[in-house]
């Protein structure tokens, strides 16, 4: 495929590249991706928690919060309407003591404000009610919330993309993004040798590298923090105790959640993640660090206090793409067309896989006046 001339070209084939791609194909573009592992969604959008998140947590007027809400909709409906694996299971953000139940009421406020309409205060009677095994004080409730599974996702996605005329090059590395008058020229280093690209428009979906291609292309504003999470299992007996996700309320600075209960769509339940920044070159970087079993279980017996350690297991590790750093203010995704043509999406972590739907739909708002 070299030398072809293009509408555009997306780099990154996890869950938003090629949900940017499926909507680009459709809108009637000659569209390709460009992705460096052998197949789809091979780093951050398969390593996640699968949550489809309700817009609770993120500043009012914010990207995360105008598309996370929007992508809630938007990704309930596609599930029900190409057979993915979906299912609203719902959650409770879990309060102990006078300054977490003011932080709950923080939440609602900020959670309303941004269109996550159906959230509900509840007491501790009502916690046990819902979900027996779990201690609080108070809760907020978020029906809305949700598990996704993430690879049939992906897989419909890149199957929609090829059915409407889109093509996928897996094992190809960029290696140079140059403008040219009518538009760029991407550089290729795939198994076969070098190759390049002509495209009027480049959608950088890179996620863990998009700051790097976005400098390839003369945008070097960007720099990004890895910061891995660490699951661990809950096997035996308490491994379906419970029914709603489970969150405690959050630190200031969003850097995550802290460590909560997710279930996966047969209802096992796991811990994580945290949050802990790590260098790129990091050895072993996605090995679960199994000392970590005594925090998770610390963290974890506040609001589940029937949990023994015994029964934590180390799961899995993913890394979040971070523009905010260790010691930096809370920061929102970045969607800009900094260069006419390019558009970079950077520091697209959580909750990217519920928005990506409606980042897709944003990018295609961006690049409109090129239609």
């Amino acid at each position: 495929m070299s030398d072809l001339s293009l509408d555009a070209v997306v780099v990154g084939a996890g869950v938003v590249g090629l949900a940017v791609a499926d909507r680009l194909v459709r809108a009637g573009l000659s569209t390709v991706v460009v992705e460096r592992h052998p197949g789809p969604g091979r780093e951050t959008s398969s390593r996640n928690s699968e949550v489809v998140h309700a817009g609770i947590y993120y500043p009012p007027g914010s990207l995360r919060a105008r598309l996370c809400v929007r992508g809630n909709h938007l990704l309930y409906r596609f599930c029900q309407d190409h057979d993915v694996a979906c299912r609203a299971v719902g959650k409770l953000v879990v309060a102990h003591g006078v300054a977490d139940v003011a932080s709950l009421e923080e939440l609602k406020r900020r959670g309303d404000e941004n269109g996550a309409s159906d959230l509900q205060l509840v007491d501790r009677d009502d916690v046990r009610r819902l979900e027996p095994t779990i201690e609080a004080q108070a809760a907020l409730v978020s029906p809305s919330t949700g598990v996704v599974d993430s690879h049939d996702l992906i897989k419909v996605l890149e199957a929609r993309t090829r059915a409407a005329g889109g093509h996928l090059l897996y094992r190809c590395q960029v290696t140079r993004i140059d403008p040219t008058p009518n538009g760029f020229t991407i550089g290729l280093q795939n198994p076969s040798g070098e190759e390049q690209l002509d495209t009027r428009l480049v959608i950088n979906a890179a996620g863990l590298e998009s700051d790097r291609v976005a400098a390839m292309a003369g945008c070097p504003r960007y720099r990004l923090h890895w910061c891995k999470g660490d699951y661990f299992t809950v096997v035996g007996s308490r491994h379906r105790s419970v029914s709603h996700l489970v969150y405690p309320v959050p630190g200031q600075q969003l850097v995550g959640l802290g460590v909560h209960v997710t279930l996966d769509l047969a209802g096992r339940m796991r811990l994580g993640p945290d949050a802990t920044y790590v260098a790129r070159d990091a050895r072993g970087i996605l090995e679960v660090d199994a000392t970590k079993a005594s925090a998770f279980f610390q963290a974890a017996r506040r609001y589940l206090p029937g949990l023994r350690l015994e029964e934590l297991q180390p799961d899995m590790a993913g890394i979040r793409p971070k523009l905010q750093g260790p010691d930096d203010p809370w920061c929102d995704f970045a969607i800009a067309e900094d260069v006419p043509g390019l558009v970079n999406l950077v520091g697209i972590d959580s909750p990217g896989l519920t928005a990506s739907l409606a980042i897709a739909e944003e990018v295609e708002g961006v690049i409109g006046k090129y239609l």
